[in-house]
């Protein structure tokens, strides 16, 4: 069974930075795309930012030059965030696309204060 674990999300000051984690377990032959989406209280769920199998990056707009995400082997994904201002707060979710299928995690909460 394909699973999704993030970790890292927090409470942390406007301004600060955070990273955040993600592993994925089980049997998987081929990842085509790790990434991270978002969902803010009373709000959709929205693109942060993924990275394809070859390395290539995709922000939203909102988050460009603040956030980067990475890989450091085939099942880890990261977020990091810089510069986190209040409308980042959210719910950040681990996404992957997986041997046709797409997969998500549990959710990590972030929370930005003034």
């Amino acid at each position: 069974q394909v699973q999704l674990a993030e970790s890292g999300g927090a409470l942390v000051q406007a301004g600060g930075s955070l990273r955040l984690s993600c592993v994925a377990s089980g049997t998987i032959l081929r990842i085509n795309n790790m990434g991270w989406y978002r969902q803010a209280p009373g709000k959709q769920r929205e693109l942060v930012g993924t990275v394809t199998s070859s390395g290539n990056t995709v922000y939203a707009t909102s988050v460009k030059g603040r956030f980067t995400i990475s890989r450091d082997n085939a099942k880890t994904v990261y977020l990091q965030m810089n510069s986190l201002k209040r409308e980042d707060t959210a719910v950040y979710y681990c996404h992957m696309i997986a041997d046709v299928r797409q997969y998500w995690g549990q959710g990590t909460q972030v929370t930005v204060g003034s």
